[in-house]
């Protein structure tokens, strides 16, 4: 499942990208990097993820990877969970932790 979206991200990035090309681990992060930019900028600082950005990328890109990402308690406890410094914003750093618990479990690699 994991390996589809990352796929279906690529295919979309690459039309419009400079990284267009075979798939590599190098694409797949070039694209992770990529959209927690286009998102982290929309409400303040373009380095972290405030809530409303962390939902909207939830949502928008990672809808069969996260269940529920429209409510906001789930939100709340999943950046609540990622958030090292209690901040109320995500690094780039805190939000991969997310990038691999998804992968891992998608994997098989942990409950």
């Amino acid at each position: 499942m994991e390996h589809v979206f990352m796929l279906r991200i690529l295919q979309q990035h690459s039309v419009h990208s400079k990284f267009a090309g075979p798939f590599t681990m190098e694409s797949a992060i070039n694209v992770l990097v990529s959209q927690f930019k286009a998102y982290a900028g929309k409400d303040g600082s373009l380095h972290t993820l405030s809530k409303d950005e962390f939902q909207s990328l939830v949502v928008t890109q990672l809808p069969n990877l996260v269940k529920n990402a429209t409510d906001p308690a789930v939100i709340d406890h999943l950046m609540g969970s990622l958030d090292e410094n209690n901040d109320g914003e995500l690094t780039f750093a805190e939000f991969w932790q997310l990038i691999g618990k998804l992968a891992s479990r998608h994997a098989g690699y942990s409950q």
